[in-house]
């Protein structure tokens, strides 16, 4: 009976080969993004933007006027809910009110009606928190 560590060359060489290729040269003067690249290609264009910037630029003036706005525009999102059945929660309808194109400008026109409400009127707005 032969074993196999007979029969088995004791030195074993392996060959490979790889392909070297030359590094790309990187501009550094003037590094661009792909994103900054396609930016500047594709003009942007939004409908909403007359909307958006009148109201970032509404001043509020009167008392009246800020407590109209603080009743109009909830501090939470009313469509967040919870979907429960015999006390267990079913499922869970997540904040929608972030996919409103003017969400952002909707929240900052009432935290600004909120501070005029403090800061002017010196009015206490714990009711609307």
């Amino acid at each position: 009976m032969t074993k196999v560590s007979q029969n088995t060359p004791q030195q074993i060489s392996i060959a490979s080969w790889i392909w070297l290729e030359k590094p790309q040269q990187i501009n550094l003067v003037e590094p661009i993004s792909l994103m900054q690249r396609l930016s500047k290609k594709i003009p942007k264009f939004d409908i909403l933007q007359p909307l958006k910037h009148w109201l970032d630029n509404l001043d509020i003036r009167s008392s009246n006027f800020a407590h109209k706005i603080c009743k109009l525009i909830p501090s939470q999102c009313p469509f967040e809910r919870d979907v429960k059945f015999l006390g267990r929660i079913l499922f869970h309808i997540p904040p929608m009110c972030k996919l409103n194109p003017v969400y952002e400008e909707l929240v900052g026109l009432r935290f600004r009606a909120l501070c005029y409400l403090v800061d002017e009127c010196g009015e206490d707005i714990s009711s609307y928190c």
